[in-house]
């Protein structure tokens, strides 16, 4: 419920707040006054779309607030906090803000939200009935939401279970679908796949391999260059000439040699010996690795060179189709296998999802048929209902139709195709109210819809701009009168310009205009008294202060305390 509504800078409204509470509220005005303003404000907090127009003029950003009473422990309380705000007790706060630039900002319970947080609250806090609201029920698919709203909690249990065997069963299909139409093209693929995984396997490449090779390839392709380096530099260090040559082992021993002769007399000569003996260990260990590393170039090194090229230009065709690394050679092979495996079970999967598609579809043709059953016995039901209630709107002569026809076509919304027929006077054929109903009717359709519905499926509020556009006389008494019985299950704002609707309010609101040479501004008053009842002439004669006016007034408001 709607506690309170504060309004600044929106439209022509400067600084207004609306005391709402329980009950039924009518909100009057004169034209141009700002009613719709406030139909605007609600709709702001309650996350439709901005309009930086609406700001007024001269002002930097309307803020609108809403207070609500709402269950502490119950689903809005729950989503609140998912959204990081809280709850004062059990009031709610929302609010929005807008810029005269377009900048919108919502906060949830306190906290900064997306504006779809208020949308997703608005949908369950407020239904909103307007002009435009009745050109939606004479939407197919609105017609049908009506009809499932009043059939309740059992046909909202299957139609979800329905909903998921549905969605199931259109992902099944899609899957088939694309798997039969793509079959020879993934044949193909598997052929492909199964000779490059054959080619790949029967060369075994082994990761870092090609840089292995390539620096056996660089040594043996160098081999002359290596084996004459090589013996020059052991000839060097110890040379097995007979020539005489002095190599280095020679010279290191004979330095040896001479500082040892010495050395008795001079100490300091003993360290420097021992270095040498040591460098020429060193040098003697380093000609052995020479000689063994000359040992093992062999004659055969050209064949083996051969072989490596060889092995190089396999692994570069490999490399060249399946690349751009060996690595990525060696991945496919793992890759490669998991997918043919895939493609190579095609049969066993379409087998399995055409079993899965089958029996997904006979569930949906059962829960189907399961939904138009519950739909035609609540058609009736609503039917009847409906019916009584327009007889009660000065209609008593006219008949509501629901219809409910099985297609063949099945959809997230089942088989069903509702229609809501008028059947205006007896012997008419029954039209769809979209042909066969004014504007007058098709207001008191609404309203009879949302007294029968609320009865099974109440809305904590509603709110009805100009509901009661082309009617007047005694039946706008009646949906005065309606309108009043819906506000004993739920809280209900009804923006009129009927005096005989809003007699019945238990909470009247006039917007007052203010205007001087520059500006006009709007504001709130909240009236009882005699303020009410001259508020109710103006509506009834245009004269606040007409005496027949007054009386009328007075005679209506009795009338609404009476009913």
């Amino acid at each position: 419920m709607i506690e309170e509504i504060s309004i600044r800078d929106l439209g022509v409204i400067g600084d207004a707040t609306l005391p709402l509470g329980p009950g039924f509220t009518a909100l009057t005005g004169e034209t141009g006054a700002g009613k719709t303003m406030v139909v605007t404000a609600l709709g702001l907090v309650l996350g439709s779309r901005a309009d930086s127009g609406a700001v007024r003029r001269g002002a930097q950003q309307a803020v609108v607030e809403g207070r609500w009473i709402v269950d502490p422990d119950g689903p809005i309380a729950e989503r609140v906090r998912d959204a990081g705000g809280d709850l004062d007790g059990d009031e709610l706060i929302l609010s929005r803000s807008l810029s005269a630039e377009g900048r919108s900002r919502a906060t949830v319970g306190g906290r900064s939200a997306p504006v779809g947080v208020l949308g997703e609250l608005g949908e369950q806090l407020v239904v909103v009935h307007g002009q435009s609201d009745q050109v939606r029920l004479r939407s197919a698919s609105a017609q049908r939401q009506a009809l499932d709203r009043f059939a309740g909690a059992e046909l909202a249990t299957v139609l979800a279970d329905y909903q998921e065997v549905f969605r199931r069963w259109q992902q099944a299909q899609g899957d088939l679908d694309v798997l039969v139409a793509e079959r020879d093209l993934r044949a193909r693929e598997a052929e492909d796949l199964r000779l490059a995984l054959e080619e790949i396997e029967a060369a075994a490449p082994q990761r870092g391999e090609d840089v292995e090779l390539s620096e056996r390839a660089d040594r043996l392709s160098n081999l002359e260059d290596l084996r004459l380096a090589a013996a020059t530099a052991h000839e060097a260090l110890s040379s097995e000439s007979l020539e005489g040559a002095a190599d280095v082992l020679t010279l290191l021993d004979e330095a040896r040699r001479q500082l040892d002769r010495v050395s008795a007399h001079d100490a300091a000569l003993h360290p420097i010996s021992a270095a040498l003996a040591e460098a020429s260990y060193a040098i003697s260990e380093t000609a052995t690795d020479l000689s063994s590393y000359l040992a093992s170039i062999d004659a055969d090194s050209a064949r083996e060179l051969e072989s490596v090229q060889e092995r190089r230009a396999v692994l570069a065709t490999l490399v060249r189709k399946y690349g751009p690394t060996l690595d990525d050679v060696v991945d496919r092979l793992d890759s490669g296998s998991a997918r043919l495996l895939e493609l190579d079970n095609d049969e066993d999967r379409i087998q399995q999802l055409r079993e899965q598609v089958d029996a997904d579809r006979d569930r949906v043709l059962q829960l189907a048929e399961r939904l138009t059953d519950i739909r035609t016995g609540a058609a009736e039901r609503l039917s009847s209902q409906v019916t009584a209630e327009l007889g009660a709107l000065a209609m008593g002569n006219a008949r509501v139709v629901v219809e409910v026809e099985a297609r063949d076509e099945h959809t997230l919304a089942g088989r069903d195709q509702v229609s809501i027929l008028l059947q205006p006077h007896p012997g008419a054929d029954p039209r769809a109210i979209s042909k066969g109903a004014s504007g007058g009717e098709l207001s008191r359709v609404m309203l009879a819809l949302e007294v029968v519905i609320a009865g099974v499926d109440p809305v904590p509020t509603f709110i009805f701009d100009e509901i009661d556009a082309g009617i007047g006389g005694a039946s706008a008494i009646e949906v005065g009168r309606r309108l009043a019985r819906l506000a004993e299950t739920s809280q209900v704002i009804v923006v009129t310009h009927l005096a005989q609707v809003a007699a019945f309010a238990t909470n009247h609101l006039r917007v007052l205009k203010d205007a001087d040479d520059a500006v006009t501004v709007s504001r709130v008053a909240q009236l009882s008294g005699d303020e009410r009842v001259s508020e109710m002439a103006r509506l009834l004669s245009g004269l606040p202060d007409s005496e027949s006016g007054l009386a009328h007034a007075k005679e209506l408001l009795e009338l609404a305390t009476a009913s």
